[in-house]
């Protein structure tokens, strides 16, 4: 019933910024926790950042904190994430989650997935 488009991925330099759109459909949109992740090659896929569904709280990973910014648009069903000072340590793919109501880590609680999008950062 929900399905998630994720864009907004590309190549950029060593400290510039990336904004990634994740478009949702589904009337329940504003009720689901929203989250991104992301995977390295070789790397199990891990969590970067979440907002909730119920007060729109945000969470981040120790690793992103600071640099990005997760926020959504209840009105467009579309969540956003905002990178700032790019590494190249967060070259991955990057995937939009979504769960019902509260934000958690694992992957495995995620109902919904999109097909990523991949941000590459050069040195």
């Amino acid at each position: 019933q929900v399905q998630l488009v994720e864009s907004g991925g590309g190549l950029v330099q060593a400290g510039g910024s990336l904004r990634l759109s994740c478009a949702a459909s589904g009337r329940t949109f504003s009720r689901s926790a929203m989250a991104w992740f992301r995977q390295a090659p070789g790397k199990e896929r891990e969590f970067v950042a979440g907002i909730s569904g119920n007060k729109g709280t945000t969470f981040y990973a120790n690793v992103v904190k600071g640099r990005f910014t997760i926020s959504r648009d209840n009105a467009k069903n579309t969540v956003y994430l905002q990178m700032n000072s790019l590494k190249p340590e967060d070259t991955a793919v990057y995937y939009c989650a979504s769960t019902y109501e509260y934000v958690v880590v694992s992957t495995a609680a995620y109902d919904y997935w999109g097909q990523g999008t991949q941000v590459t950062v050069s040195s």
